[in-house]
């Protein structure tokens, strides 16, 4: 179907281009009857404003680009609806994208989303991002940039985060709390900092509580996926290296579950041979059996916070007003269930 244009419009009432685009911009200097007339008639018409000629106007897209590792994880998939809830009301189109934990593809779809002329990029970093020249270079160009629950301290933007070492130290405790004193730790690749968080935050709790760190029971999932198999695979492991454990901290339910299932498998029970504690509070941690007990992870919140903060820098960044950065860590709560001796 023909794009219909304000000069038809104009034609079809009789009226000057001038006019028919100030009455539909809400002019005061135009009547009320020649505004409804006008609104009426495009509408009759399917007349839509020129969003590239609205762009170029206004100095906006009214978009936004979101990149997340992954887009099928359930903790992603709870941000992206707190994202796109916030965004909708401020009338933002989110165009999001996957990294699949790839650094050279987070590269291309930041420039990807620059070419797109974007109004500001959220971004959770992926497993294999160690250099941050990329992210650097879009602040160095003032495009507002909000990082959210994977990010670089280093990076000097606006952040939103939860305090994972306090998380993964609360976790660890309860394990210890329900008479555990052998605990393992299955933790996420060695980049990302919340990885590394919750690892010091498992070590910390050992240490404050008098029990000895022993690197051979932390497990890394070298694969960088937290995948279900990759649980799977440390519990073989653990079962085979250390039959002495009695709890475990798992970095993500995913992990957990795939352990979980591995030691049923292996004839472990749980929680009365080993307790175990992952993170996230994901929806089948309270339908596995035992039910997981866990960190719960808010990521709706999480995703309406980092809108809010993008969006303050988006305005003030319009208004050639000074934008001072801002983390917002967010609470985090254990969530007790049956895999650990309550």
């Amino acid at each position: 179907m023909k794009e219909v244009t304000l000069k038809e419009i104009a034609e079809t009432l009789g009226m000057s281009v001038s006019t028919v685009s100030k009455a539909l911009k809400n002019y005061p200097d135009v009547s009320k009857k020649t505004k409804r007339l006008v609104k009426e008639t495009a509408e009759v018409l399917n007349y839509k404003p020129n969003a590239f000629a609205v762009n170029l106007r206004t100095k906006e897209s009214k978009t936004i680009g979101l990149i997340i590792p992954e887009v099928v994880h359930h903790f992603f998939s709870s941000v992206i609806k707190g994202i796109i809830a916030r965004a909708e009301k401020k009338g933002y189109l989110v165009i999001i994208l996957q990294s699949n934990e790839s650094y050279e593809l987070e590269k291309k779809q930041l420039d990807l989303l620059l070419s797109k002329r974007v109004d500001g990029i959220l971004i959770s970093l992926a497993n294999g991002t160690g250099d941050f020249k990329h992210l650097n270079n879009l602040i160095s160009q003032e495009l507002p940039l909000v990082m959210f629950d994977k990010i670089a301290k280093i990076v000097n933007c606006s952040k939103v985060i939860i305090d994972d070492r306090k998380a993964a130290y609360m976790a660890t405790q309860h394990l210890i709390d329900s008479g555990c004193k052998r605990i393992a730790h299955f933790r996420g690749p060695l980049l990302p900092q919340n990885s590394i968080d919750r690892f010091l935050g498992y070590k910390k709790a050992l240490m404050d509580n008098g029990l000895t760190y022993d690197p051979s029971l932390v497990y890394i999932c070298e694969c960088g996926d937290n995948s279900f198999e990759e649980g799977k695979e440390n519990a073989r492991k653990l079962f085979n290296d250390h039959k002495d454990v009695d709890g475990i901290f798992i970095n993500t339910d995913l992990v957990a579950i795939g352990a979980m299932t591995e030691l049923n498998k292996l004839g472990i029970n749980i929680p009365e041979d080993i307790s175990i504690v992952g993170f996230s509070n994901w929806f089948m941690s309270s339908v596995i059996s035992p039910t997981l007990t866990t960190i719960n992870q808010p990521g709706y919140d999480m995703g309406k916070e980092a809108f809010k903060l993008l969006y303050k820098e988006i305005k003030k960044r319009k208004q050639n007003l000074p934008v001072k950065f801002k983390t917002v860590a967010l609470e985090t709560k254990l969530i007790k269930r049956a895999s650990t001796k309550n």
